[in-house]
C-alpha cells in the first residue's frame, strides 16, 4: 500500500479552509481523513474514525483545548470540517475515573461536552480518541489487518508483525470499555504508535496528520506482505454458470414476502465479474461463510451470515424460509442475555451468495443495497486473504449479536417512517422529457427506485441524475432493445414493481387519405410498443410472485377523436382495450392494469408547433385551445404524473381510466 500524501494538495486544502475561518489543524485533519476514506481497503461506507486535538474558542470567546472527532452520519471519503464536531477536552478527561458507564450515559456525556449542541453526534469511540494523548489519531478496519487477525492464531501473528510498534488488544465491544482498555495499554507503552484491536481494526497516531496517516499505511503494508507469502486457494471444480436473470426475480419475491404474507419490497444489487465469481468457488464455501463478519461493524449491514444458494438450489423460497428460521433461533439463543427487552430485526438475509451467478446485496433502497454489496465484497476479499494463511475465524456469535443488537441501534427502530413507495422499482418509458420526466420525478418523491427508459440516452441520464434514479437505453419499438432494457433493470435492482408505459408520438392525417405507412408506424409506437413493454414487465411480475402494476398513458383521443388526428387516436383506443385485457387476464396474479387519459399537455409530443396546428384545426386561439376545459386551466405534465402515482397506490383498482384533462365532457368515459 502506497502513501497518497501530497504536500501540494495538503497545502491547497489548508489554504482553501483557512480562508473560511477553519484552523490549519482541522484542515489537515480533513485532508488525511479523505485520503483514508478514499481507499475501500482501509475504510468502508461510514466506517472508521479520525480525530485531532487542537484549541478553539468556546461560547465566551476563550480558547480551550478541544477534540475534533468524526461525527455520526459522515463518511471519511468526503468529510467536511462540520463532520468533525468539537468537544471540550476538559470534560472528556474528567470521565476517566469512571470505571463503568452505559451507552446512553456515555452519549449524554459526550453531547454535554460539545461546543456546538447542533453538531452531529460524535463517534462512539470519542473517549478512546480523547484519552490517548497523541495529537492526531486514525482508526480503520483495514482489510489486510483483519485478514491477519481473523485467524485462530491471529493474536500470535499480530504480535509477530506489530508488537514492536503497536499495542495488541483483545476484542472488546466499541464504547466505554474499549476506550479504557486502549487508554491503559497506550499508557503502559508510551513509545507505541498505535493499537491493533483483534478482529476489529487498527489505530495509529502521531504528532500531526501526515505522521498518523503514513504510520497507518506502513502498518497495513506489513500485513499485506504477510498475506502475499501465503498460498492462494486453488479452485479445482468451478460451479456451473448460473443466469442471474433466472435467480433474481424469484429471490426478490421470496425476500419481499414475509412469513406473515405481507409484502415489504426489497431492492437488490448484483455483483459479478470473474474475480468475484472465483471467490465464490472456495472448496469449503459454507464453512468459510458460516463464520461471522470480518469486523463487528459490518454486521449492521450484512447480518452475521449470508444466504448461500447452492448451484442446484431450486427452491429459493424454501432457502429463504430456512434462513429466517435459523436467524430466529440465533435471536432466541442470545436475546435472554440482554438486561433490556430486545426487538428482533427483520430475519431475512441482507447478503446472498449464488455461486455461478454472483454476490447480491439486499436492502430497502438501491443505495443501501449497493453499500451492503460493497461490504460483502470486502468480507469476500478478507476471507480469501485469511484463507491463504489459515482457516478464517470470525468473532464468536455472542460478540456479533451484542453489536447487532446494540442499545444505540435498537433505539433507532421505528423512528423513521419509510416513504409510501420505498423498495418499489418503477420503469418509465419515454422518460427523458415531458410527462415521462415529470412522472419519474413524482415516483422518486414517493421513495421509489426509478428507471428512466428512453432511446435518448443523454436525456434519460439527465433525468435519472436529477431524481437519483437509473438511466436505461431503450427503443420501445425494437424487441431486442426492450428485452435488453428489462434485463438491465433486473440485473441492477433485482426486479420490477411498476411500469409506466408512456412513450408515444402524435401522428396526424385525415383518415380517408392518410398513407397506410403512417398508420402502421403510429400503431407500432402507440400500441404494439405498449404491449411489448407490458409483456416484458408482466413476465418479471410473474417470476417474483408479489404482483405488479401496469400504467398506460392513453389519451382522450381514444374516446373523443379530434379532426385529422385519427392516426394517433386509433391506436390509443386499442391501447385502452389492451389495458383492460391485462386487467382481465392477470388480475388473478395480483397484477393491476390502469390508464391515464390526458389531454393537451405540453411535451415533446404536443409541441408548440403542434399546439398551433391543433388550435387552427378546432378554430380556437392557442390559449383557448390549451385551456379549453371545464376548469379553464391548462393541464400540466406534473398533473398527469400525480395521476400515475395515485393509480400505483390504489391497491383495489384495476381496469380503470383516470381522466386528467381539466374536464372535457365529450371525452368522459361512458
Amino acid at each position: 500500500m502506497q502513501s497518497l500524501w501530497n504536500a501540494a494538495d495538503a497545502a491547497a486544502m489548508v489554504a482553501h479552509y483557512t480562508g473560511r475561518g477553519v484552523s490549519e489543524d482541522l484542515a489537515l485533519r480533513v485532508y488525511s481523513s479523505r485520503l483514508l476514506g478514499s481507499d475501500p481497503r482501509l475504510v468502508q461506507h461510514g466506517g472508521g474514525n479520525t480525530s485531532v486535538k487542537t484549541r478553539e474558542p468556546d461560547a465566551t470567546g476563550t480558547d480551550v483545548p478541544v477534540l475534533r472527532v468524526k461525527g455520526s452520519g459522515w463518511d471519511l471519503g468526503d468529510i467536511e470540517p462540520a463532520g468533525l464536531p468539537a468537544l471540550r477536552m476538559e470534560a472528556l478527561l474528567a470521565l476517566t475515573p469512571v470505571a463503568h458507564m452505559s451507552d446512553a450515559a456515555m452519549v449524554n456525556a459526550l453531547r454535554g461536552a460539545m461546543l456546538d449542541a447542533s453538531a452531529p453526534n460524535p463517534s462512539v469511540e470519542t473517549l478512546l480518541h480523547a484519552w490517548v494523548p497523541a495529537k492526531v489519531i486514525d482508526h480503520t478496519h483495514a482489510n489486510a489487518v483483519l485478514a491477519v487477525t481473523d485467524l485462530p492464531d491471529g493474536e500470535a501473528r499480530a504480535q509477530e508483525l506489530f508488537a514492536a510498534d503497536l499495542v495488541i488488544c483483545p476484542y472488546v465491544m466499541p464504547g466505554y470499555g474499549l476506550a479504557h482498555q486502549v487508554r491503559a495499554a497506550a499508557a503502559a507503552r508510551p513509545e507505541a504508535i498505535g493499537a491493533i484491536l483483534l478482529k476489529h481494526g487498527i489505530f495509529t497516531w502521531g504528532a500531526d496528520a501526515r505522521e498518523a496517516y503514513e504510520r497507518m499505511i506502513a502498518m497495513v503494508t506489513r500485513a499485506e506482505a504477510m498475506i502475499d507469502r501465503g498460498a492462494r486457494v486453488v479452485v479445482s471444480r468451478p460451479a456451473p454458470a448460473r443466469d442471474p436473470l433466472a435467480v433474481l426475480p424469484e429471490l426478490r419475491g421470496a425476500l419481499s414476502r414475509g412469513a406473515d404474507g405481507a409484502v415489504r419490497r426489497m431492492v437488490m444489487n448484483l455483483r459479478e465479474g470473474a474475480d468475484l465469481l472465483e471467490g465464490l468457488e472456495h472448496p469449503d464455501l459454507s464453512r468459510v461463510w458460516s463464520q461471522n463478519p470480518v469486523t463487528p461493524d459490518h454486521v449492521l449491514r450484512t447480518k452475521p451470515t449470508p444466504l448461500i444458494l447452492p448451484p442446484d438450489e431450486a427452491d429459493i423460497a424454501g432457502a429463504v424460509a430456512r434462513f429466517r428460521a435459523d436467524y430466529a433461533a440465533y435471536f432466541a439463543r442470545n436475546a435472554p442475555r440482554s438486561a433490556d427487552p430486545l426487538t428482533m430485526l427483520d430475519p431475512s438475509p441482507r447478503v446472498v451468495l449464488a455461486p455461478g451467478a454472483g454476490l447480491i446485496g439486499v436492502a430497502a433502497r438501491a443505495g443501501e443495497a449497493a453499500i451492503t454489496a460493497d461490504v460483502a465484497q470486502t468480507n469476500l476479499a478478507v476471507r480469501a486473504d485469511a484463507e491463504r494463511m489459515g482457516p478464517y475465524e470470525g468473532l464468536p456469535e455472542a460478540d456479533i449479536f451484542d453489536v447487532e443488537y446494540w442499545s444505540l441501534e435498537q433505539a433507532k427502530l421505528g423512528k423513521a417512517k419509510p416513504p409510501r413507495l420505498a423498495g418499489h422499482v418503477v420503469a418509465v418509458t419515454g422518460g427523458a422529457s415531458g410527462i415521462g420526466a415529470a412522472t419519474a420525478k413524482a415516483f422518486a418523491a414517493e421513495g421509489a427506485e426509478v428507471c428512466v427508459l428512453d432511446r435518448d440516452e443523454a436525456g434519460a441520464s439527465a433525468v435519472a441524475r436529477a431524481v437519483k434514479g437509473h438511466a436505461v437505453a431503450c427503443d420501445v419499438t425494437d424487441a431486442a432493445s426492450v428485452a435488453a432494457a428489462f434485463a438491465a433493470i433486473v440485473r441492477r435492482l433485482g426486479g420490477l414493481d411498476i411500469l409506466v408505459s408512456n412513450a408515444g408520438a402524435a401522428f396526424q392525417g385525415r383518415i380517408g387519405a392518410v398513407d397506410e405507412a403512417v398508420l402502421r408506424e403510429s400503431f407500432e409506437l402507440n400500441f404494439f410498443a405498449h404491449q411489448r413493454v407490458a409483456k416484458a414487465a408482466t413476465a418479471i411480475f410473474l417470476r417474483q410472485g408479489i404482483g405488479g402494476v401496469l400504467l398506460f398513458n392513453a389519451s382522450k383521443q381514444a374516446l373523443n377523436p379530434g379532426p385529422d388526428f385519427g392516426p394517433y387516436g386509433l391506436p390509443k383506443a386499442a391501447l385502452l382495450a389492451l389495458m383492460r385485457q391485462y386487467a382481465v387476464d392477470h388480475g388473478k396474479d395480483d397484477v393491476r392494469s390502469n390508464a391515464v387519459n390526458a389531454d393537451r399537455i405540453r411535451s415533446g409530443l404536443l409541441t408548440d408547433e403542434m399546439i398551433a396546428e391543433r388550435s387552427r384545426a378546432r378554430g380556437l386561439s392557442e390559449a383557448d385551445y390549451m385551456g379549453g376545459n371545464l376548469l379553464g386551466a391548462e393541464v400540466r405534465a406534473e398533473d398527469v404524473a400525480q395521476a400515475f402515482v395515485t393509480l400505483a397506490l390504489a391497491e383495489r383498482t384495476t381496469g380503470a381510466i383516470l381522466t386528467v384533462d381539466g374536464g372535457t365532457v365529450a371525452a368522459a368515459v361512458r
